[in-house]
């Protein structure tokens, strides 16, 4: 798994640092530059969140304004192409892993 991460200091806390190097096996971190929106895709999601879903809302409390978000970013779960246009926006590309498989020739 990639991690893409800013350079947000708490991406670099000794509690982080070592999370990242015990799961070194399997988890990779991309950094960002230390300052870069338009290198990161969430930021067009927090976009497309306040121009849509959040614009004009008058939450009740912070406990209604985490509802609302946590239930309009599950909801991008099921629109792929739009996530896809996050990634798209910064001009950055995932490269899925190249899979490996041995072929056994029959003698």
């Amino acid at each position: 798994m990639t991690v893409v991460w800013d350079n947000l200091p708490a991406h670099h806390a000794a509690l982080t640092r070592t999370f990242v190097e015990h799961h070194a096996d399997w988890l990779d971190v991309a950094w960002l530059p230390a300052y870069a929106p338009e290198l990161n895709p969430v930021e067009s999601l927090w976009a497309y969140l306040k121009t849509g879903t959040l614009a004009n809302l008058a939450a009740h409390g912070l406990d209604h304004l985490i509802h609302v978000i946590r239930t309009a970013i599950k909801r991008l779960q099921y629109r792929p192409d739009l996530l896809a246009g996050f990634l798209t926006g910064t001009g950055l590309q995932l490269e899925p892993p190249q899979l490996v498989t041995s072929r056994v020739q029959r003698q």
